[in-house]
């Protein structure tokens, strides 16, 4: 029989001491720069020192934002004051816009009949009498249990000024004009336009004399809104002129009618502006008060009433109806 080797066993190796594994570890970071573009690890951090990161308080605005809307008692504060300012401008707004409203409606009130009576005094004014407006005593609004004294309505009154003859002319001679203009072929669309400006601006530049002869003559401080239903009246007298000279063409008659319609409204102007631009010495503007001026204010006054209503209106109605009606092919 054979006999078997058996193998020795086999023994590892046991270290003597440990091996110590080195520890993986982050490079450092660069050094602090000025310049925050040069630091790609502290790109969040502030460019000066002393103050607060901007990204910080960022986050802190943010989460305090947050904090408001999730907080229903500030949320909801929030909101009351934003609703309160709203209403108080829209109030403003309205109590402005109803003020004006308020100060321009009477001027529409008129009637039919008012309508007709004035248009025949505008063309016919020689044998009208009386001038000066009426006035009448009524409860005061602002002070309850008191009278205050007021100008009638315009459809109580014929001598008081308004605002629907004006207007109503004013639009009917931009709307002649421009028939005119397509009756004699030479229609554009600008001319609407050119038209509106130039009757516009005739109107402004008439009541910007008006108001600083007034304040050189210290005549106290008339309405602007009587000026400019005054001032609106010449348009019904350009409207008479524009159709006597489509009709009856450029001649000697045309010409008798506008100065007709422009002796009626220069006398027209002459007599009712003479309670607006001549009161009395104290300013009053009270229609029924006597005019008691010194003699060379008065006089001063006198012509310059007399050429507002008489050189102004003819250098006025003179551009207004040129060039308007020229080659009619009827």
């Amino acid at each position: 029989m054979h006999r078997q080797n058996a193998s020795p066993p086999i023994h590892h190796p046991v270290p003597q001491r440990p091996v110590q594994v080195p520890m993986m570890q982050s490079p450092p970071p660069p050094p602090q720069s000025s310049d925050p573009y040069d630091n790609p690890y502290g790109g969040h951090a502030s460019a000066y020192p002393g103050q607060p990161n901007a990204y910080a308080q960022f986050g802190n605005f943010a989460q305090g934002g947050a904090g408001f809307f999730t907080d229903p008692m500030t949320a909801q504060m929030g909101f009351n004051v934003a609703r309160a300012a709203m209403s108080g401008g829209t109030d403003l707004a309205e109590k402005n816009i109803t003020r004006y409203f308020s100060s321009l409606k009477p001027y529409f009130a008129v009637t039919n009949i008012y309508v007709v009576r004035k248009l025949s005094l505008l063309l016919n004014p020689w044998r009208h009498v009386p001038w000066s407006r009426q006035i009448t005593a009524r409860a005061s609004a602002q002070r309850p249990g008191e009278a205050e004294t007021m100008f009638l309505l315009p459809r109580e009154d014929l001598n008081a000024p308004d605002m629907y003859i004006p207007l109503m002319s004013f639009v009917t001679y931009i709307l002649l004009s421009a028939l005119l203009y397509g009756l004699s072929g030479t229609f554009h669309p600008e001319l609407l336009g050119y038209t509106a400006s130039s009757a516009l601006g005739a109107v402004v530049f008439e009541l910007i004399g008006l108001r600083l002869g007034c304040y050189l003559l210290s005549i106290g401080n008339p309405q602007l809104l009587d000026l400019v239903a005054y001032s609106g009246y010449k348009f019904v007298g350009v409207i008479v002129s524009i159709l006597a000279t489509a009709v009856l063409g450029r001649g000697w008659l045309s010409w008798i009618v506008f100065l007709y319609c422009y002796g009626a409204q220069a006398f027209f102007l002459l007599r009712s502006l003479k309670y607006v631009l001549l009161p009395d010495s104290d300013g009053s503007g009270d229609a029924q008060s006597v005019y008691t001026a010194p003699r060379t204010q008065r006089k001063r006054r006198t012509w310059f009433l007399f050429g507002y209503s008489y050189l102004v209106q003819l250098l006025l109605m003179l551009v207004l109806t040129s060039g308007v009606g020229k080659k009619v092919k009827v």
